[in-house]
């Protein structure tokens, strides 16, 4: 049942051919029997309940085509009844009294929540290693790590303990972990879905996104997630659409633009051969290939560093112990009691943040590191537009190298932010992201080790971009092969 995509198991609930309860019972059987450390907090007793409700929507025929589908959320969004922690010692212990949007709007559609997912603190990392609650072992090769932020929600897609998982991407935290754990996800445009509830991190960046085995199920997860919502002063007003709507058109006369600085020195030769055996299937589909150029994508990562850390310093600044979250036991006055609620609270790597955050926005450097930022990341939005006048879509890899291992990098943040150097631009500049399964790494170490390709379309082409990647899945079979032992 577990190797069943979101589309085949809605066929199954409504049929009656399986219960939403007995689905719920299997995913949380998988879930129990789990050593990845996917998951944060599992209420099973809850999980049943929605899944009772479910089962009586569809009994009474008032279901959507989520009803009944497990679905789990990444920490990141807060949620009724769960821990909504963001991977973080801050909030260890916090329960939300509301829902996210995000997640009410999957609950409006019957959805069964399966629980909460590991993530990297506060979403700030590629490999999920800055998680309090310890790091999420990749599926198909337990000493690699997943990727990040959304490590786990790669990892519980691809372990097939959730045949759905809620992701958010500020630089590529959907996109380079369904890569690494071989799944399917979506970053959609900026401000394309609800970032109410969503704990920030960069609020300019900051997307929610689905991700699933298939780019079929990816739509139906995106025509739940998408949708205008006045508590969020980023939301695009704008109709809802039906994101399958196009999955079935023809690739004939698609032009694919290939960014020349995708493909240079720093991509690992077997990452550039699985990614170029993608494009010459997308040229038998009856698409033609383009050299474009992206001539700002190596100033991707200082502009990333500069603004993600800006907006980070000043939306954690909430986290103070005074109303809720963590607060240090032993302390002489407030300023004591704030210094030292987070110190113990936060991880190496948000401090690091926070202090990058809180120098170039300070007095004398604002204007020298931040304005400048600012201005370089509308002249990488620029370098796309021009590009789309020569195609309609962009492909390349997603990450420079197939999933390293637990560790590897651990002392060294440098050489992490430089894993994200294809993902950071399309975030700066609010544009949609895919990252669909393509093959495998090479040699002895890397043959288990997925590789994904990246799809890159112009503002609000999601519904292009899902067709674009299901077409190839109906042509291959990466996206359906799963780790050993499952």
């Amino acid at each position: 049942m577990h190797t069943h995509t979101i589309k085949q198991l809605s066929a199954m609930l409504q049929a009656k051919q399986v219960s939403a309860t007995e689905l719920a019972q299997h995913y949380l059987a998988r879930i129990r029997q789990s050593d990845l450390n996917a998951f944060l907090h599992v209420d099973e007793a809850l999980t049943l309940q929605q899944a009772a409700a479910a089962d009586q929507r569809i009994a009474r025929g008032d279901h959507t085509a989520l009803t009944g589908i497990p679905i789990a959320h990444k920490d990141i969004f807060v949620t009724q009844g769960w821990r909504s922690t963001a991977g973080s010692k801050m909030l260890e212990n916090y329960v939300s009294p509301f829902d996210a949007s995000v997640v009410e709007q999957f609950n409006a559609a019957g959805t069964v929540t399966l629980g909460k997912l590991n993530c990297d603190e506060f979403a700030m990392g590629s490999s999920n290693e800055n998680s309090f609650f310890g790091p999420v072992k990749n599926p198909w090769d337990k000493k690699a790590v997943p990727g990040g932020s959304s490590g786990g929600s790669g990892a519980a897609v691809a372990a097939r303990l959730a045949p759905a998982a809620t992701g958010t991407d500020t630089g590529g935290s959907i996109r380079q972990p369904a890569s690494l754990c071989g799944i399917t996800g979506i970053k959609p445009t900026y401000g394309r879905v609800s970032r109410f509830g969503m704990i920030a991190f960069a609020s300019s960046l900051d997307q929610g996104g689905p991700m699933a085995q298939t780019a079929e199920d990816c739509a139906l997860l995106l025509n739940a997630m998408a949708g205008f919502d006045p508590r969020d002063s980023t939301s695009v007003e704008r109709p809802n659409e039906d994101f399958t709507r196009d999955l079935d058109k023809s690739l004939r006369g698609l032009k694919i633009g290939v960014p020349k600085e995708y493909f240079g020195p720093g991509l690992a030769a077997d990452v550039e051969q699985a990614v170029r055996a993608a494009l010459k299937e997308y040229e038998k589909l009856g698409a033609t290939l383009v050299e474009i150029s992206l001539p700002k994508t190596e100033l991707s990562i200082p502009v990333y560093y500069v603004i993600a850390p800006a907006e980070a310093s000043s939306n954690l600044s909430r986290f103070d112990g005074v109303r809720y979250g963590h607060r240090a036991r032993d302390y002489t006055d407030l300023n004591d009691m704030y210094r030292k609620t987070r110190s113990e609270g936060f991880g190496d790597e948000v401090k690091r943040r926070i202090l990058v955050g809180a120098y170039v926005l300070s007095h004398g450097y604002y204007d020298a590191y931040y304005l400048q930022a600012q201005k370089i990341r509308r002249l990488i939005a620029q370098d796309f537009q021009d590009a789309f006048k020569q195609c309609d879509v962009i492909m390349g890899p997603v990450s420079p190298t197939v999933a390293w291992d637990l560790g590897d990098k651990a002392d060294d943040p440098v050489a992490n932010y430089l894993g994200d150097i294809f993902t950071l631009s399309t975030s700066l500049a609010g544009l949609p992201g895919m990252s669909i399964p393509c093959g495998f790494g090479q040699g002895e170490k890397n043959a288990q080790r997925p590789v994904g390709l990246q799809l890159i379309g112009n503002y609000f082409n999601e519904a292009k971009l899902l067709n674009i990647a299901h077409q190839y899945q109906c042509a291959t079979d990466w996206h359906a092969r799963t780790p050993a032992g499952i």
